[in-house]
């Protein structure tokens, strides 16, 4: 296992084509970091499946109510839930949406974002100051890269499990 920077926020997340290392900003965004990580502790993000991947856009995943579950998926519902936990405020900064930051998902509401988020494509500047910028890709992109594209794909990527690398 590769050493980081800081072990305690850095999320390994374990795709079929290889693990992407994501190092979480608290300093940025404290809530949405402390939620990934909490989520991930929990073995929530294991199997979910990333419902929501438009090329040149970005991957999206983290739907902990409808985004497992193996054979029993319901791929109409995946996107569409969260977690048992609260909503989270928003946490709008003045770092970009640059290709490889993960953003919080969320609906119409800025204070909804719960449990999904997306990792980008490439830059995607429109989001800035509209979405919660709360991690970085610091490793394995090319992994990213590969998930199947669709809104749901086909054939749909999966987290294989999601850690916190302090645990791993």
């Amino acid at each position: 296992m590769a050493e980081f920077e800081d072990p305690e926020n850095t999320i390994l997340i374990e795709l079929q084509q290889g693990t992407v290392a994501v190092r979480l900003m608290p300093d940025i965004a404290p809530a949405h970091s402390e939620r990934m990580k909490e989520l991930a502790r929990k073995g929530a993000y294991d199997g979910v499946i990333f419902h929501r991947v438009i090329e040149g856009f970005m991957a999206q995943t983290g739907d902990v109510e409808h985004g497992c579950h193996g054979d029993g998926l319901d791929l109409r519902k995946a996107g569409t839930g969260g977690s048992s936990l609260p909503d989270l405020p928003a946490e709008f900064s003045r770092i970009p949406h640059d290709r490889g930051t993960l953003g919080a998902a969320r609906s119409q509401n800025p204070n909804s974002a719960n449990s999904q988020f997306f990792i980008n494509f490439s830059d995607n500047h429109f989001l800035d100051r509209q979405y919660t910028v709360y991690g970085r890709v610091i490793a394995g992109m090319e992994f990213v890269d590969a998930i199947s594209r669709g809104e749901p794909p086909a054939k749909p990527d999966r987290m294989i499990s999601v850690k916190v690398a302090a645990d791993a």
